[in-house]
């Protein structure tokens, strides 16, 4: 399945497959995304596949957040295994 973002200022949804092949994509939808921005919410509820590249993707975007100082909020994990592959082991 093929990668769908949708949305717009502060608030993402991301649906489909975060793979490989979709990285670059997901990496282009949020480009400079916390020059325009000083808040951001990602749902991933939508997601049906993700990989290691995902993640990764994901906490990139995180790590930006955080040198920059933006309330980065990923919501929806729908997946269970999405939140040990975070290494999230507890959602409030």
């Amino acid at each position: 399945m093929k990668l769908i973002i949708t949305g717009k200022d502060q608030e993402y949804k991301v649906e489909g497959s975060l793979i490989k092949m979709h990285i670059r994509d997901f990496k282009k939808e949020f480009n400079n995304v916390f020059e325009k921005e000083n808040e951001l919410t990602i749902n991933l509820n939508g997601l049906t596949a993700i990989d290691n590249q995902g993640v990764a993707a994901i906490a990139q975007l995180h790590n930006e957040a955080l040198s920059k100082n933006i309330k980065l909020t990923v919501i929806g994990f729908n997946n269970k295994g999405l939140p040990n592959r975070l290494g999230i082991h507890k959602i409030a």
